[in-house]
Parts: structure tokens; C-alpha cells; sequence
């Protein structure tokens, strides 16, 4: 079978970081014989440039004949002062919406080589392991009405939620948390929203089809405070749009950076695989940026889009091995400690990956 990803590298740092992740994509699947197609379009404020709109419908069209979609980061504050319609965000949330993914998965695990990489104590994230499942398709982000008004100085959003939305992404949560230790912690605020209360309540209706599984609720504010003072609690944490966009990035305080996560979007037709971290477009072009996140989206990629678990445990034990070997990009490196490009971080993974494989393959030939 032919895997076909479309990869959109987007803005910022996104072409930098997308670079060594199709890199190693394509090293993998060349090692293991898998076939492979990549295709690669504009989003973003890479389109806007070329005088089209942030979701060119090529572009559109291209990720809904792939089998996935590799996707880099979208935004650049070039766009700031346009409207809503045509700023690189409204690409981003066009595309989620066209492909139907309303199912973020976001890993956030301590390497014990990044333990010191955290702003938090050590002894508190060393083997914290969290899966953070995000609604990513209503909310805030989707509901209508929304506004503003420049005469007033004001401003509207609307959160919506159905139970149908609830539903279908507690299911995911609970799915997942089969595959891992079998605890859920939903966030919500239902002791001041509507829509929380309507989340709570459906979240234990979902919970009865799975009684194998802990399900215990958390408000918001208690859920942030206690991810930075005891982050090992957590398995697979479930909560909304808005909620699930902030905690995943704390979540990087207990890696040790955002550069570090990566992701995954299902439930659609075609999955969006991408590196948590945004732009950045302060550091792009200078070599400086993480690829691991995108490393690690590709093999969530690979994991779901493809049914290639044996590669992409390839790609994620290679990560975690050069962390081990103490390679390092500007992000995770101590006080003075030396560090690398992004290419040659890449470059590393990509070896590491190789040598593996090869040791595999020589000890099965034995």
C-alpha cells in the first residue's frame, strides 16, 4: 500500500521542522519497504503570500485525496491587522473543520534525560506520562454568534457545545485510556458554565460503557495548578477546546519545552498530524528550532494514518535515544551546554533510526 500524506509546512519555523520530519518519514519507510507519496502545498500565511487565501481550495482538495496530513505551523504577526477571513489562523481552523478531525491527541511525556530540561522540580516530572484528548471542532473557537464592534470597545464569542460533540470525544478518551493505565480525569468549569455541565453530565453517561475504566472530574483551575505540582497523577486527561489549548502547552513545562510535543487530530476522513509548538517566527531560518515535535507527529502519523505501529516505535525509540545521548537543540540545553542545528538534530534521529533497524535485521539474520 501506498501511503499519501500531503504536507503543508506552513509558516515560521513550520518548513524548518517539517523538513527533518519528512526526512525521517522517508527513511523509515525506505528501511522497512513501506511505499511512500508526499506532496507538499501552501497554507497559511505561505499561501496569503502568493495571493491566495489562507486555505487554498488546491490545497483542500490535495489533503482530502491523502491519507494524512503533515502540517507544519500556521501564523505570522505580518497578518495581525487583517480580518478574521484572512489572517493564516483562519486556514488552520478551515481545515480542521473541512476534514472533520475532532479528535486532538496530545502526548506530553518526561524523557528521564529532559527531566532537568523542566522548570518544575525534577522528582516531579521524571516518568510523567499524560495523554491530553481535546475536543477540537466546537467551543469557543467554532461558536457563533462571534464579533466585534469598534464603536462599543467590544467584543463577543460564543462557547457551544452539543451532547454529540461530548459523546464522540469522551469515547476517544476512553479508548485510549484502554491502551494505557485505564484512568480518565475530564476538566471542565461546571461549577460556573452551561456547557461544562453539559459536558460533566454527558462524560458520566459515556462512562457507563466503559466501567473498566477511573474516571474522576477536575475544574479547570485545579486541573493547571495540579499538572505543574504533581503531573505523574495524570494518564489521559479529556477536556474542551479552549481548556485543552492551554493545558497542552503547560504541558511543555513538564517535558522540558514545546518543541518537544506533537500530535495528532482523528476522527475525520483524513487525519492532521503536527508538532504542538507554533510559528515562532522570531527563530525561523536560523536553525534553532525543535524538530522533535514534528518527528514525534510523524510517527502518530504513521501510528493512525497508516497502521505502521513497528515504524513508528522506530521513530519514537530514536527520539528517545539521541535524548539519551545528550543531543540537544537551543531549546533544551542547560546554562552553558553546547547544542545543535535542527537539521542536525534530524540528522541524528534519522541515524540513530537506521542503526537500530540495522541491529534488528542483522540479529534476526543470526
Amino acid at each position: 500500500m501506498t501511503l499519501r500524506i500531503a504536507v503543508l509546512p506552513g509558516d515560521g519555523i513550520g518548513p524548518e521542522v517539517i523538513a527533518q520530519a519528512t526526512r525521517v518519514l522517508r527513511s523509515v519507510c525506505s528501511l522497512s519497504g513501506q511505499e511512500l507519496r508526499l506532496s507538499e502545498h501552501a497554507i497559511g500565511g505561505a499561501a496569503l503570500r502568493h495571493g491566495d487565501s489562507p486555505l487554498p481550495a488546491k490545497t483542500l482538495r490535495a489533503c482530502r485525496d491523502s491519507d494524512a496530513v503533515l502540517l507544519g505551523a500556521v501564523g505570522h504577526p505580518a497578518f495581525d491587522a487583517e480580518s478574521p477571513a484572512q489572517r493564516p489562523e483562519a486556514g488552520l481552523l478551515g481545515l480542521r473543520l473541512a476534514l472533520g478531525g475532532f479528535a486532538n491527541l496530545r502526548p506530553a511525556i518526561c524523557h528521564d534525560s529532559l527531566a532537568a530540561c523542566s522548570p518544575l522540580k525534577s522528582e516531579r516530572v521524571r516518568g510523567a506520562d499524560i495523554l491530553i484528548v481535546r475536543e477540537l471542532l466546537a467551543g469557543l473557537y467554532y461558536g457563533t454568534p462571534r464579533g466585534a464592534d469598534a464603536r462599543e470597545q467590544s467584543a463577543w464569542n460564543t462557547m457551544r457545545y452539543t451532547k454529540a460533540d461530548v459523546v464522540r470525544v469522551a469515547r476517544v478518551a476512553f479508548e485510549q485510556a484502554r491502551m494505557r493505565r485505564a484512568r480518565v480525569t475530564s476538566v471542565d468549569k461546571a461549577n460556573v458554565l452551561e456547557t461544562s455541565r453539559l459536558w460533566r453530565a454527558t462524560v458520566d453517561e459515556v462512562h457507563a460503557l466503559y466501567p473498566d475504566i477511573a474516571l474522576d472530574h477536575m475544574f479547570i483551575d485545579t486541573c493547571a495548578m495540579r499538572l505543574a505540582t504533581d503531573p505523574r497523577s495524570f494518564d489521559v486527561i479529556l477536556t474542551e477546546n479552549l481548556f485543552g489549548d492551554i493545558l497542552s502547552d503547560e504541558a511543555a513545562a513538564v517535558t522540558g519545552s514545546l518543541g518537544v510535543l506533537g500530535s495528532a487530530t482523528l476522527g475525520g476522513g483524513v487525519g492532521i498530524f503536527e508538532p504542538v509548538h507554533g510559528s515562532a517566527p522570531d527563530i525561523a531560518g536560523r536553525g534553532v528550532a525543535n524538530p522533535i515535535g514534528a518527528i514525534a507527529s510523524a510517527a502518530l502519523l504513521l501510528r493512525h494514518a497508516g497502521r505502521l505501529d513497528t515504524e513508528a516505535n522506530e521513530i519514537e525509540r530514536a527520539i528517545e535515544d539521541v535524548l539519551e545521548r545528550g543531543y540537544r537543540t537551543r531549546d533544551l540545553a542547560i546554562a552553558d551546554e553546547s547544542w545543535i542545528t535542527t537539521a542536525e538534530m534530524g540528522e541524528a534521529i534519522e541515524h540513530s533510526m537506521a542503526e537500530s533497524i540495522d541491529r534488528r535485521w542483522a540479529y534476526h539474520a543470526v
